[in-house]
């Protein structure tokens, strides 16, 4: 019996001598640095850097601003998309980012999640608002360059992997439900500390994130104009919005440079076009942007020839922005936009003369907008000053016509869309575009290859990618 006991008590201390390596085995090889699960305070900041990287300042833009003449493409891809040739309608030209616009959206919708009812941070009501206002704001990206696309199902891959298209219609009644819920949020008493500098637009200040909202719920509601004019409700929108630039939705960060800057920088793929120079020298001379807006070659501006077909395509021999520095902000949503906005609403309400005023609140803004180069007081008066009384059509053309000048240079999704929005509504006369082959004008993008050779939806809906030619997308009158 005693060589018994010794035998099992060997055995025993052997156990539990295996079960206490197994724990530590388990502590050992874990990573700390890579956790299972991660706060939604350090995610957002991962977010918010990649939507304003990835989504609104690159490919997108570049692409829109080209199609809007906004900018040339004078080289590589870009000048294929220039003189429409494949790029448009190729599934691999948006790919990069479509996955990023996906990513963002499946990112933030974790972050919703964890933050909502039954979640690992329930309450923590800031964050939320937060992640349901940049859902909104990729989703809208998404929608608006892409049409119909893959919602209600997607984002869910142990489910299914072949998710179905969405109307564009049901898109948008998410982008404001989502819009109005963040509001919502925001307007709440949380437990939960600020974000603090983890939130590198507005560090976790609510009231400017309700703001930003409101301003997004103006610009959408002005993007729908054709299925529902409700300009009472775009100026309203825009009021309860920014109140100056200072409040405006942009990324400004040391450590993340201005998309824009580095392409140009890296690629020299854009250069001045003729038809954007022609617009803003058109303005006189008092115009201080026709001068500073543009590098000069051998002392004069070297313009693209955009209104013809094959200009010589070459690096380094053309004019480009003069405003390119990586410390420029990457805008998603700029206090001069909304003032054009309201602006462009007073018009059509037939307010002409409330309608002047904000327009020329709206060209103050835009000089002096936020970049390193940048434009005084006195000049924009100088310049405002020689606006006459203008009324009707001629003062909603030149509501458009400065908003666009506004976006240079690289707002080019807005510009786009309004370019999209006003041919919808019989005013393609306000910005017309003197690309040479009018009837190749991509009227959205086309879906993105690893969807098209992977989903049979989407690939039915892509077929040869033509159809980004022939089909507007909803709110441009289209039927997808």
């Amino acid at each position: 019996m005693k060589n018994i006991k010794i035998v099992l008590t060997g055995f025993i201390g052997l156990f539990l001598f295996q079960s206490c390596s197994e724990d530590k085995m388990d502590e050992i090889n874990t990573n700390k640095n890579n956790p299972l699960t991660v706060p939604t305070r350090l995610v957002i900041t991962d977010v918010i850097t990649a939507t304003a990287f990835d989504v609104t300042g690159s490919d997108y833009s570049f692409y829109a601003g080209v199609y809007s003449e906004l900018n040339a493409g004078v080289f590589g891809q870009l000048y294929d998309a220039q003189n429409r040739d494949g790029q448009p309608q190729l599934a691999s030209t948006y790919n990069n980012n479509w996955n990023s616009s996906y990513r963002q959206l499946s990112t933030l919708k974790g972050i919703i999640s964890k933050c909502s009812v039954g979640g690992a941070e329930s309450g923590n009501y800031t964050t939320l608002g937060i992640a349901q206002i940049l859902y909104a704001y990729n989703l809208a990206v998404l929608t608006d360059l892409f049409g119909d696309i893959p919602n209600s199902e997607a984002l869910r891959p142990k489910e299914i992997l072949q998710p179905k298209l969405d109307k564009q219609e049901d898109v948008y009644k998410e982008i404001f439900k989502t819009l109005n819920d963040g509001i919502s949020n925001l307007e709440k008493t949380t437990t939960y500390p600020s974000l603090g500098v983890q939130d590198l637009i507005y560090a976790g200040n609510a009231a400017k994130w309700k703001k930003a909202a409101n301003g997004l719920l103006a610009r959408y509601t002005m993007r729908l104009s054709l299925k529902k004019a409700d300009y009472p409700s775009v100026i309203n929108y825009v009021d309860a919005s920014f109140a100056s630039a200072n409040e405006e939705l942009k990324l400004v960060s040391n450590f993340i440079p201005n998309p824009y800057s580095r392409f140009e920088t890296d690629r020299s793929y854009l250069a001045v076009s003729k038809s954007f120079y022609d617009r803003v020298n058109a303005n006189g001379p008092l115009d201080a942007r026709a001068d500073g807006y543009f590098t000069k070659k051998a002392g004069v501006v070297k313009t693209f020839n955009n209104s013809i077909l094959n200009e010589v395509n070459a690096v380094k021999i053309y004019s480009i922005s003069a405003l390119i520095s990586d410390k420029n902000p990457i805008y998603l949503l700029s206090y001069h936009e909304l003032l054009f906005l309201k602006a462009e609403a007073q018009a059509r309400l037939g307010q002409d003369l409330n309608a002047l005023n904000t327009l020329k609140l709206a060209i103050k803004a835009a000089y002096l907008k936020e970049q390193v180069v940048r434009f005084t007081s006195a000049q924009a008066d100088a310049y405002i000053a020689t606006i006459p009384v203008l009324t009707g059509n001629d003062l909603l053309k030149r509501i458009m016509v400065e908003k666009q000048i506004s976006f240079y240079e690289n707002e080019g999704i807005e510009a786009y869309n309004d370019v999209r929005r006003l041919k919808a509504m019989n005013n393609a006369d306000l910005l017309p575009l003197v690309n040479p082959k009018p009837l190749f004008f991509p009227k959205r993008f086309g879906y993105g290859t690893s969807d098209v050779s992977t989903n049979p939806k989407v690939k039915a809906a892509f077929g040869d990618g033509s159809y980004v030619y022939s089909e507007d997308v909803w709110w441009a009158g289209g039927t997808r």
